[in-house]
């Protein structure tokens, strides 16, 4: 279900280079440049009371414009392979809505994120072939600890804690992914992310500001951690 082209345009067009649509175009061309959404990968949504912004899939995202963006109604039913959708706005291009619409919701549901990005870093996807066997990444006394909060929107963590993202199984399918995040995120309420394994990482925040400061945080501590792992240094101390 859609509203009329004339109502939903006007959902996403703004002068405001703040307006989430203008903003979800800038930032995926900013992912980009990070090599974070490179091949049309990766996403980002932004909620703001009651609509959902969400990136199109399959798409090159350093060229989307906001008249590509998705609107959805906050709340409804949790997205799923299985379940119509309710848009407030559909582009007029022939495009589709981000496959991790679903896992987007969780962020949503379970940690009342105001926003969620979905990166195919390569810094995460090594993380998760060198943790595969403990399914948890941790790390332990670095700087970039303290940009990351505990459950991704709570107190910020100190110097001095450990870092724990745990790491699912991937899928075929995108969508696929949604129980087992929501799984983790249940099981882990501390993490501020969920890696998956030989894909990516998605991270969330209270609004599109936390959420891309959390990432890039997080991506940096996946960096440094491979780096340590392979260099032979342990990377939590004090064990």
């Amino acid at each position: 279900m859609s509203a009329s082209t004339g109502q939903g345009d006007a959902l996403v067009t703004s002068t405001d280079p703040l307006h989430p649509a203008n903003l979800i175009s800038e930032l995926c061309a900013s992912f980009y440049r990070l090599g974070w959404v490179t091949g049309t990968g990766g996403g980002i949504c932004i909620r703001t009371n009651d609509k959902v912004y969400i990136a199109p899939s399959g798409v090159q995202k350093e060229r989307i414009e906001p008249s590509h963006i998705f609107v959805l109604p906050y709340p409804q039913a949790e997205p799923s392979p299985h379940t119509d959708r309710i848009f407030l706005r559909r582009p007029k291009l022939n495009l589709k809505e981000s496959a991790c619409t679903p896992l987007f919701w969780n962020a949503f549901t379970i940690r009342n994120a105001g926003s969620c990005i979905h990166t195919h870093s390569q810094n995460a996807v090594m993380a998760t072939l060198l943790w595969e066997k403990e399914k948890m990444f941790r790390i332990s006394h670095q700087e970039m600890i303290k940009g990351v909060r505990i459950g991704g929107n709570g107190p910020t963590l100190s110097y001095l804690d450990t870092l724990e993202v745990p790491i699912i199984d991937n899928t075929p399918n995108e969508e696929d992914l949604k129980d087992s995040m929501k799984e983790a995120m249940e099981k882990f309420p501390r993490a501020a992310g969920i890696l998956v394994l030989r894909h990516g990482i998605y991270v969330w925040g209270d609004d599109w500001q936390k959420a891309k400061t959390q990432t890039e945080c997080l991506d940096y501590l996946l960096e440094i951690g491979v780096k340590m792992k392979l260099a032979g240094l342990p990377t939590v101390l004090n064990e």
